[in-house]
């Protein structure tokens, strides 16, 4: 089977897996969501990088430190040693859409 989609009852197939519409309207809610934040930030409306503690907010702390220990996420400093962390508002987004997609996806 190479990929087919029913309209009635919503069925999307491809070679590896099946997605229901419900799924399938999760998943294209966090590529928009990624897509507008992205945008926001290259036009100037949203600032590229945020502060550890304000990732650690909006994200949770678990989840930050995890992912900089898995090299998800590079952080990044202004200046010596004493400057603070910057994250990449953008790949912090990556990775926690990317999750939440993993997560609706079936087994």
């Amino acid at each position: 089977m190479t990929g087919r989609s029913e309209l009635n009852g919503f069925v999307a197939r491809c070679r590896f897996m099946e997605i229901s519409r419900i799924q399938l309207e999760k998943f294209m809610q966090q590529v928009s969501e990624l897509a507008a934040i992205t945008t926001l930030v290259k036009v100037g409306l949203l600032r590229p990088y945020l502060k550890k503690s304000e990732a650690f907010n909006i994200y949770g702390r678990k989840n930050i430190e995890r992912w900089l220990e898995q090299g998800l996420i590079t952080p990044r400093k202004d200046g010596n040693h004493s400057a603070a962390w910057r994250l990449d508002r953008v790949e912090l987004e990556t990775i926690a859409k990317a999750i939440s997609i993993y997560h609706c996806l079936p087994p």
